[in-house]
């Protein structure tokens, strides 16, 4: 070797364990003395003579390598098979599983600045989270990965990305700042997946008329046939949604016309809220004393469910929805122990101001609304309520998913705590005794998959678990269609909610395609929720638009 000429080791160290003369090892061997730290090395390591490597530990696998003028400070476990690239600099608190490679002229960087206003930045205190990656992760050249990012095993990061947020596991992300572009799990779960979808759908559109059909006794719709229940608003807008969802016109046998002016004659005018009832020619015929409340009750629903309904039919309501409340009736909805109703409330409450904007431009309480939520959020949980030993999470998480559905994902607005909530609904999921028998319903799975695919516009946090929910979700409930009579509110309950219906029809179509878009897979199924369950927000609200009050 000539004298000061690189050492071809330095820069091919994948060759030191096949071809390493005696003297390379016996170089090698003298370059990790020099080490210093806390160094743990296993056999047929490599360090380039021209790294620079001071670490305080220092933690390396069989046959993983440091290449050369790599640069490698703080607490660094690399593990068995793994690599390190010329010109990389791998900085801070990071761990790194088996079999990872990462390229030349990249950056993990385990640390960060402050960034108050005031101070000089060389005077702002340092942060370090730390940086994972996972197993059988390819990581290209020039990615830069900053502090808190976790990636998850079996991804590849594409050449140049900037990687600011957690990669699911089996995931292909690039570019700045990076973003999943598709999964790597396609020839094991989608392949078969994708066939069960579109078979599905198929079916489902094809008996769609043979459903609705089976609820209508001729008079007017109901959930389920032969169960004797009182004439109600409901089944009317479920069967509008399962029509309007999978073909795209008004349910057989009804026009447009008459049903708008069905849903439009049970609005009260003077509370703008639809009174319970039949969808009759014979007036609202409420008592004197009757008091509708957008914050409890069958009336309350109806906004979201008749709101929608004319929707789908390009109708709307006839008269605004009152929206005043008091901060005192909000605090005084049953929080500590049904969340549930709680946040159905204000998910009652967040449509009525949308559909007043939407169907009225009539501004309304909105950022009193939520102002209020936003003091009132657990920053533990990201959630509002709180856990119960006698059903876990049950209550707070549905809470969660109709709260937030009136109002986050309605107006197009983010999370305050999307790590966090995914983090409790991911807790609830693994509950078992939340998700069998009467349990295994429509509301339990909804409340689940709605919010793990809303906080997934914000975080990739959790993704890998709640991809598996979802898959495994899949694939219970597609078989659980029943020929000419839909899906069961409570497919494997007890009592009569395992009986096929609309409402457990329309609301499983809906979680069918949660589900799907959540793993990818959506555009299998040939439909988009655009009522109740639609993925859009109702409203888009900017923070630089005129105060709505």
């Amino acid at each position: 070797m000539l004298p000061n000429e690189p050492l071809r080791l330095d820069f091919l160290p994948w060759e030191y364990k096949r071809t390493a003369s005696d003297a390379d090892r016996d170089r090698q061997a003298e370059r990790q003395s020099r080490l210093g730290g806390s160094v743990r090395l296993a056999a047929d390591v490599y360090v380039a003579e021209s790294a620079a490597v001071y670490c305080d530990e220092l933690t390396m696998g069989e046959r993983s390598y440091i290449a050369a003028h790599a640069y490698v400070t703080g607490n660094i476990a690399l593990g068995s098979d793994s690599t390190i690239n010329p010109f990389s600099a791998v900085r801070g608190n990071v761990t790194i599983g088996d079999g990872v490679r990462i390229g030349a002229h990249t950056s993990l960087l385990a640390f960060n600045h402050g960034t108050a206003p005031g101070q000089p930045i060389f005077k702002q205190p340092h942060t370090a989270l730390g940086i994972t990656i996972g197993d059988d992760v390819w990581i290209g050249s020039n990615v830069t990965i900053l502090d808190g990012v976790t990636v998850g095993p079996h991804t590849i990061i594409g050449a140049g990305a900037v990687v600011t947020k957690n990669v699911p596991a089996n995931s292909v992300a690039a570019g700045n700042p990076a973003r999943v572009l598709r999964s790597r799990t396609g020839s094991s779960m989608s392949g078969d997946l994708r066939t069960q979808l579109t078979a599905f759908a198929a079916k489902a559109r094809s008996q769609v008329d043979d459903v609705l059909a089976r609820c209508w006794d001729g008079e007017r719709f109901v959930d389920r046939p032969d169960l004797g229940h009182e004439p109600a608003v409901r089944p009317w807008c479920d069967a509008i949604e399962i029509a309007d969802l999978l073909v795209r016109r008004t349910p057989l046998g009804h026009t447009r016309d008459d049903l708008v002016r069905r849903l439009r004659h049970r609005q009260d005018p003077k509370t703008g809220l639809v009174a319970p009832g039949d969808l009759s020619d014979s007036g609202l015929d409420l008592p004197d004393d009757s008091k509708l409340s957008v914050l409890e009750g069958p009336a309350g629903y109806h906004v979201l469910c008749v709101g929608y309904a004319l929707q789908l039919l390009g109708s709307n309501f006839e008269h605004p929805i009152d929206t005043t409340f008091t901060f005192a009736e909000l605090d005084n909805l049953p929080w500590a122990r049904r969340s549930w109703s709680a946040g159905s409330g204000i998910d009652h409450l967040g449509t009525a101001i949308a559909r007043n904007l939407l169907d009225h431009d009539e501004s309304g309480p909105l950022e009193a609304l939520m102002g209020w939520l936003v003091t009132r959020v657990d920053p533990t949980t990201g959630a509002w309520g709180h856990q119960h030993p006698d059903d876990g999470w049950l209550q707070v998480v549905n809470g969660f998913y109709r709260l937030t559905r009136g109002t986050y994902a309605q107006f197009g607005l983010p999370l305050p705590y999307p790590e966090q909530a995914v983090a409790t609904v991911l807790a609830h999921s693994n509950d078992r005794r939340m998700f069998t028998g009467d349990n295994y319903n429509s509301c339990n799975i909804l409340d689940v998959i709605h919010p793990l695919w809303l906080a997934r516009k914000q975080t990739t946090y959790g993704e890998q678990d709640g991809r598996r929910w979802a898959e495994e979700q899949l694939r219970a409930i597609l078989p659980r269609w029943v020929d000419g009579a839909g899906f069961a509110f409570a497919p494997d309950g007890t009592d009569d909610r395992a009986i096929p219906g609309l409402q457990g029809t329309e609301m499983w179509l809906a979680i069918i395609w949660l589900l799907s878009d959540y793993l990818g897979l959506s555009d299998t199924l040939g439909y988009r929720p655009r009522g109740v369950h639609r993925p859009e927000p109702l409203v888009t609200v900017h923070t630089t638009r005129t105060p709505l009050v």
